[in-house]
């Protein structure tokens, strides 16, 4: 797909101030992007809801999706009539695609990027907590018992990172520097890869998560990971490990991994994504001792929502002078390609 957006009127387009229109997709919950000054002076800049998106939307030819969990696109797509370009400030792309989309000549950009150390940083804190029994520790400082305990040591072990795009790379360069023997699984299988040596094909899970210590899933969600770790990879797993979820909840059949840990096929889950967000009340999760839930947070250090403004406004700059955008997602296999 060519993926530079020819403007041959870009010169005088800007002198004239005529300004390309772009729909801000937020919510009313979702605090807006905080450049907007610096934005509305590059385009024409309408706020929509997914309530008020369709009317939005006609005459407009790039829509900045900041309420990145939004499906209102599919609903409203009869009415884009001029629409070319689509930046989702976020890095999984699954909730925006569609077949109407993905079939259309629109580019799609994403937040690749923006969360790779964040997200990385936050798969080490809970390897670590895992390991030095942090969250054991904090309850019985709840309960007021002073127990001495022996906690496993983190280097040496063994972490497979599913996933190979820019935050699984960064996750296991963050894991090895510590000590961790680190493999990865992903699309293409390699022997010499420079940030996990080894990886392995995804398809090939069942057969390698016997091997890892921490199980680490920050893969995108497309047809081919959905439900990727279901009973039989669970039961292959070791009754040590512990799984982190960081990509998205659909990638884990959740009843199945209930009932692992329910019954000791493995020891413990770290999970911050999950099929229904929030997560409901009532969930087994909320209760299980061997799983620690976060709420949906681990690329989400303080500055994040500026960051990724900033992503869409410089985007926005190579757009109008017709240059190549980066991020551009392969609407095909579902991400935006990079190693």
């Amino acid at each position: 797909m060519d993926l530079v957006i020819e403007h041959t009127d870009s010169p005088a387009r800007r002198e004239r101030r005529d300004r390309p229109k772009a729909v801000v997709l937020t919510s009313q919950t979702t605090a807006p992007p905080y450049n907007t000054r610096a934005l509305e002076e590059e385009a024409e800049l309408v706020w929509a809801t997914a309530e008020t998106l369709a009317d939005a939307l006609p005459g407009a030819e790039i829509l900045f999706v900041w309420d990145f969990f939004s499906t209102a696109l599919r609903d409203a797509w009869d009415h884009a009539d001029s629409l070319r370009w689509v930046h989702v400030a976020a890095a999984g792309v699954d909730t925006l695609l569609f077949d109407a989309l993905r079939e259309s000549d629109v580019v799609v950009t994403n937040a690749r990027g923006a969360f790779d150390q964040p997200i990385a940083e936050f798969v080490l804190a809970s390897i670590l907590a895992h390991d030095k029994l942090l969250h054991e520790s904090k309850d019985l400082q709840r309960e007021g018992v002073w127990r001495h305990r022996e906690v496993r040591r983190t280097a040496a072990r063994r972490a497979l990172v599913v996933g190979t795009g820019g935050i699984g790379r960064a996750t296991g360069r963050l894991l090895r520097a510590v000590g961790l023997e680190v493999m990865g699984a992903g699309r293409t299988a390699r022997d010499d890869d420079p940030d996990f040596g080894v990886i392995v094909p995804t398809g090939d899970l069942i057969e390698h998560a016997a091997w890892a210590d921490h199980l680490v899933l920050i893969a995108p969600l497309t047809e081919q990971t959905r439900g990727m770790v279901n009973a039989e990879v669970l039961t292959a797993m070791q009754p040590t490990a512990h799984l982190v979820n960081v990509g998205r909840g659909p990638l884990v059949d959740e009843p199945a991994l209930v009932e692992a840990l329910r019954s000791g096929a493995i020891a413990a889950a770290s999970l911050d994504v999950f099929t229904q967000e929030p997560l409901p009340a009532g969930h087994p999760f909320w209760a299980m001792p061997n799983v620690h839930v976060s709420a949906h947070m681990s690329g989400d250090v303080v500055g994040w929502r500026d960051a990724l403004a900033d992503q869409f406004a410089e985007n926005l700059t190579r757009w109008l002078a017709g240059a190549e955008l980066v991020n551009a997602v392969d609407k095909e296999l579902g991400y935006a390609r990079g190693h």
